[in-house]
């Protein structure tokens, strides 16, 4: 893999129809994600019945309750495990994020060993105490958080058996669409520096720049809410990207990645071939007899670049010509 990880996040945006979510998983892999990304909840353990939605929610489903749109949403062990074959088969790995301890341990039973924690179970200790439990690595999503809040995260599951370095923290911002004067992408800096973990980003704005700019700052995983259609119903489609989105944020990431390179100025290779072509040399600018003084009479610089260097000026300057030159000859001292 080259460049940062990136994850499709496809979250919700089945519906709850197996059907489309596998047509997600074809769709992240022929983009070139390295993961696909669900989300695994029981509505009934994760919101009570008189929850409200967000305001974002309640723009794209309508008034209702939160319980009611999440029952519609959700997908069984069944369909998770059939998620999981249709990724081995195209050779993406498959992800989700577990809202309650016994989604948790659903995820463990069919063989699920990096979780990832979303931004509104940060602060559900009984839910980090369980994904500690069975993860080898946990994605940790910070949206809504303060630096005190994400360090007593990852104490909860440091305490639990996870190796604290075994964890990425994915800095976001929980709206959807985020408005683009909240993204703060800086603050990656910021709690890379008090952590002293890797970081990445957890996009929720729109289009996919931000994510090219995360990884210009050192974002090493990127995800991302992708839909097959941005009209469908449902509470995330509207802050998602489509299939041709998907695809041109894998290579624009790779792209960007690739161009960070190492931190070094040097000439590279494909420079080394421009230098004589690109550059000047010390050339001169009319007929030059022998033993004439050179002088900005009769010298000047001019492509290409393999004689003497325009940079040697001064020490050509009241120097005798050692022989006769043609104009656009380069001198030889």
């Amino acid at each position: 893999m080259s460049g940062p990880r990136i994850i499709a996040e496809a979250g919700v945006n089945h519906n709850g129809s197996l059907e489309r979510a596998l047509l997600m998983v074809d769709v992240a892999a022929e983009a070139g994600a390295d993961a696909v990304k669900f989300q695994t909840f029981d509505p009934a353990l994760l919101v009570a019945e008189n929850a409200g939605k967000a305001d974002y929610q309640a723009r794209s489903t309508g008034p209702g309750s939160q319980l009611e749109m999440l029952a519609s949403l959700r997908l069984d062990e069944q369909a998770h495990a059939k998620l999981m074959e249709r990724c081995e088969q195209r050779g993406v790995r498959f992800l989700s994020s577990a809202f309650d301890v016994e989604s948790v341990e659903m995820l463990a039973r069919l063989g699920v060993r990096e979780f990832k924690v979303a931004s509104g179970e940060i602060t559900d200790l009984p839910v980090l105490r369980a994904v500690a439990r069975h993860a080898d690595s946990v994605l940790l999503s910070t949206g809504m958080a303060t630096l005190d809040e994400i360090g007593a995260a990852l104490e909860a599951l440091e305490e639990s058996g996870l190796a604290r370095g075994n964890v990425v923290l994915l800095h976001c911002t929980t709206e959807y669409p985020a408005p683009m004067d909240e993204v703060d992408l800086r603050a990656m800096a910021e709690m890379e520096s008090a952590f002293g973990l890797r970081v990445g980003y957890s996009d929720h704005t729109r289009g996919i720049e931000v994510s090219i700019a995360a990884v210009a700052l050192g974002a090493v995983v990127i995800e991302k809410h992708f839909t097959l259609d941005r009209s469908l119903p449902g509470p995330d489609h509207a802050a998602s990207i489509e299939p041709a989105e998907l695809s041109a944020l894998v290579s624009a990431t790779r792209n960007v990645s690739r161009a960070l390179g190492e931190g070094h100025k040097r000439r590279t290779p494909s420079e080394e071939r421009n230098v004589g072509v690109v550059r000047k040399s010390i050339v001169a600018s009319r007929e030059i007899q022998a033993g004439e003084v050179l002088a900005e009479a009769n010298i000047t610089t001019k492509r290409p670049g393999l004689g003497l260097s325009p940079m040697l000026w001064d020490s050509v300057l009241g120097t005798p010509a050692r022989r006769r030159f043609a104009p656009d000859e380069m001198i030889e001292l």
